[in-house]
């Protein structure tokens, strides 16, 4: 990409020198708007021709665990979850794999899932500190503010790798398990091209961190940018709230004390529908294909047009609120508001375990611990997850957590007394030591690990209900990994049960999961979303005294231009429908220009003026080159339109000289700038 600085466009190679004026033009600005400058929303003709696909897949790439599903396009009502996995947990029932990844001392794949996590687990201590073992590495992608394609991840041993080729083995390792199970069912090898590929990511996420996926998507060879509609990139709520269209009333619990549901009343449903559900689940578990009844669930006929309601995805890594309205006919789904939300899943509640942890046995043991048997590390807190999910509102019996023999014998070695001594000697009352080897907590210790991150949840929860938007919602959807906690469910139904019907699909962990295929199935479901970012071009504009800040003043042959304006496409927040397309027609600023180049820059903020705003991030470029164009009759004033089109999670531009129909087109860029 070139990338000439300062100067004037009218050839790559003119001197800088050529006219004085104040301002240096940032951005390389050598187009004006042509005046009126008008703005077509048509949608692109060329959307609608779909490729054929055999079958969908969906990948629900956790922060904790991974899985997916998929459903045969003739048979678009039959959504089946993945074969069981090797390997699986006690005290965790669950159709997904933990998103553990396990390289060998060479950085070779080895294996995901269980079986990486058992294979480190049996490895002789001093080999295990060769070996790169990587958990809950989702985050990394949400809280880096400068994402690129060389971003590193720290393994447990401390090592560095490249997250793009942690998230490509990741994908490649789905797909070939994907395809595999496809082909057995089949009975005939499945191709890559019969598929196409849906990966979920939460709303939150800055575009770089989805475009992120996508190369990741790319590198694993499920797609290409050739052919980069074989891959959907679906926003985790929706997703969900796609499913929870189909909900039949069995198939959930309504936690709300207002109406009594299949019989139960509010007061009973939190325990006994969850109850009656899993069991449900249990039956139905052999099966793994679930049937999505081709019409809308019971709770969705309640609703009518204009009708709002939030889904709050709560899952390992963050929580995702995003607010909906349905448009009839067809119910297609508007987003009202633009995601919010934040780092609060359940990895909170790990975290406030090991700073338990550190205040017990101090935290110079723990970080030791972590480095000299990171495997042992592991068992602790896979004991840890499964009493976790023990714990309820209600309970009153302590919950016991085994310590791993080498963590007692470590820090004997470490401290020189026993862990008994360490926990009688802190001053932490909930915890106390069991005979055999175990912590034993006491219900209230337990909920206090929870707190902060409920707290969290229900806080940002109350920012949103306060918003003029969300006023009126009907229902809450709660779904996601953490759903399932009840003192999650019971927060949320105590802080907003009179506010909204509160509602929990039963499998709540695979919501986004069977979501996610039948958005693949019906990408058009979605209809409106909103633009989490300012978008526009740098131009020149007539200078204009008083009004232009004289800083900006560019003379150019004899004309005195405004340098750096930013020419909106569209704002933050604005609606935008998929596929829609927003058209500008620029003319160079100087006739005989022959190099046309066209930045793009994108912002958070609503208000942006000029491209050396703060916060103004180049994101693209249109370089037009029309030398050899000299035997078409131009204009005195070229036209060159723009158009953005915007897509999943995909914006794609393009540049059109009108007179000879030249065009070039890109991809809009969050990670190379």
């Amino acid at each position: 990409k070139s990338r000439g600085q300062g100067g004037s466009l009218s050839t790559e190679t003119a001197p800088t020198s050529a006219y004085s004026s104040p301002a240096r033009s940032l951005g390389d600005t050598g187009i004006t708007p042509l005046s009126p400058s008008h703005i077509v929303n048509d949608a692109d003709p060329d959307v609608s021709e779909q490729q054929s696909f055999l079958v969908v897949v969906a990948i629900d790439f956790g922060t904790t665990s991974s899985g997916y599903a998929y459903s045969f396009t003739k048979e678009p009502e039959c959504i089946h979850v993945m074969r069981r996995w090797e390997g699986g947990d006690p005290g965790v029932s669950n159709q997904k794999t933990p998103t553990t990844i396990l390289l060998t001392p060479e950085r070779k794949f080895h294996s995901f899932g269980y079986a990486a996590r058992d294979f480190y687990h049996d490895l002789d201590p001093n080999e295990a500190k060769q070996w790169l073992y990587l958990e809950k590495f989702k985050m990394k992608l949400h809280t880096t503010g400068d994402l690129t394609m060389d971003t590193d991840l720290t393994a447990a041993n401390g090592k560095k790798v490249k997250a793009l080729e942690i998230f490509a083995y990741a994908l490649q390792y789905f797909k070939e398990q994907a395809l595999k199970e496809l082909s057995d069912q089949a009975g005939s090898e499945f191709e890559n091209s019969d598929v196409r590929w849906v990966i979920t990511v939460p709303a939150i996420w800055k575009q770089p961190a989805k475009q992120f996926m996508r190369q990741a998507a790319y590198q694993a060879g499920l797609a290409s940018p050739e052919n980069s509609d074989q891959l959907i990139i679906a926003l985790e709520p929706e997703a969900a709230s796609i499913y929870c269209r189909k909900l039949r009333l069995h198939q959930m619990i309504e936690l709300s004390g207002k109406t009594a549901v299949n019989g139960y009343s509010g007061r009973d449903t939190v325990g006994a529908g969850f109850a009656q559900a899993k069991e449900h689940i249990r039956r139905n578990r052999q099966s793994r294909t679930f049937l999505v009844e081709n019409v809308i669930g019971e709770i969705w006929s309640e609703l009518e047009e204009g009708d709002k309601y939030v889904v709050v995805d709560s899952g390992g890594g963050t929580v995702d609120l995003t607010v909906h309205q349905i448009r009839l006919p067809e119910g297609h789904l508007k987003e009202l508001y633009k995601a919010t939300g934040g780092p609060y899943g359940s990895l909170g509640v790990d975290y406030e375990f090991e700073k338990l942890l550190c205040k017990i046995f101090g935290e110079d043991f723990i970080e030791q611990f972590k480095i000299k048997r990171p495997a042992a590390w592991v068992d602790l807190m896979i004991a840890f997850e499964s009493r976790k999910r023990a714990a309820a509102p209600d309970r009153t019996n302590p919950l016991n957590i085994t310590l791993p023999f080498s963590f007692i014998d470590y820090y004997k070695k470490f401290r020189g007394h026993s862990v008994e001594h360490a926990l009688r000697k802190s001053n932490v009352d909930f915890v106390k030591w069991s005979s055999q080897g175990m912590l034993r907590m006491s219900p209230d210790a337990m909920n206090a690990l929870f707190k902060p991150t409920i707290d969290s949840i229900i806080e940002h929860l109350r920012d949103l209900f306060q918003k003029p938007e969300v006023s009126t919602v009907k229902f809450l959807f709660l779904v996601g990994g953490f759903a399932e906690a009840p003192l999650l469910q019971q927060a949320v139904q105590a802080a907003f049960g009179d506010k909204c019907r509160i509602i929990i699909p039963q499998d709540v962990g695979l919501t986004i999961l069977k979501g996610a295929v039948l958005f693949g199935l019906d990408p058009a479901v979605i209809k409106v979303r909103r633009s989490p970012l300012t978008y526009g071009v740098g131009v020149l504009n007539r200078y204009v005294e008083g009004k232009h800040p004289p800083e900006k003043l560019l003379v150019k042959d004899g004309t005195r231009w405004c340098t750096d304006v930013f020419d909106k496409f569209i704002s933050a927040d604005q609606s935008v429908a998929l596929g829609e397309l927003v058209k500008r027609s620029y003319t160079p600023a100087k006739p005989s220009q022959l190099v046309i180049v066209i930045n793009i820059y994108s912002s958070e903020h609503d208000n942006v003026s000029f491209i050396t705003d703060p916060g103004v991030k180049k994101c693209g470029t249109l370089r037009l080159d029309l030398t050899g164009t000299s035997g078409v009759a131009v204009p005195a004033r070229r036209e060159i339109q723009t158009l953005m089109q915007f897509g999943d999670t995909e914006i794609k531009a393009t540049a059109v000289d009108i007179a000879t129909s030249k065009s070039v087109k890109v991809g809009i860029d969050f990670l190379n700038y």
